[in-house]
């Protein structure tokens, strides 16, 4: 049975994680809060407390994970703190995750998130593919779609395991 990490499991994430547990993965989600954990469980999703600005607290989350899921192309908050967690907090998490055991990372590409921040987030997932053969997918569907957002991350998801 696969694992999925969920970075960003509000209630598009906890979508994602319905249809990855219905195909018989174990899937956990992150949220910085109580209110964020309580929902993730409710969905039945395994809950877990990270920042993605602190790289550490996702990082201690992936012993078992085959998939790690950046949902963050929605972000909202402080706009520096939006930057670093699709500019160097994920390259600093990227760089650490070649010791891990995930097998595959998967960066929502779109989203409200400015379109530049989002292109330097895919270009560093990009980067680490080629650097240190983490394979990637970057997805290009907006949550605005609905179930074709779902869709197409869970396809993502499953099919990055196959590449390796």
């Amino acid at each position: 049975m696969a694992r999925a990490l969920i970075v960003g499991c509000g209630c598009s994430g906890r979508a994602l994680g319905s249809e990855l547990l219905e195909e018989g993965w174990a899937v956990r989600g992150t949220s910085r809060d109580g209110e964020g954990l309580a929902a993730i469980e409710a969905a039945g999703i395994e809950p877990a407390r990270a920042d993605p600005e602190q790289p550490g607290t996702v990082l201690e989350l992936v012993d078992d994970v085959a998939v790690l899921i950046w949902l963050l192309g929605s972000a909202t908050g402080d706009a520096e703190k939006v930057s670093a967690i699709h500019g160097p907090r994920l390259e600093s998490l990227l760089e650490r995750l070649v010791e891990t055991p995930v097998r595959g990372f998967v960066y929502e590409g779109a989203g409200t998130v400015d379109v530049k921040l989002l292109a330097g987030g895919a270009e560093l997932a990009r980067n680490a593919e080629c650097t240190w053969r983490i394979p990637v997918m970057v997805t290009q569907t907006s949550r605005s779609d609905g179930p074709a957002w779902v869709e197409e991350l869970e396809t993502s998801a499953i099919e990055i395991l196959a590449r390796r």
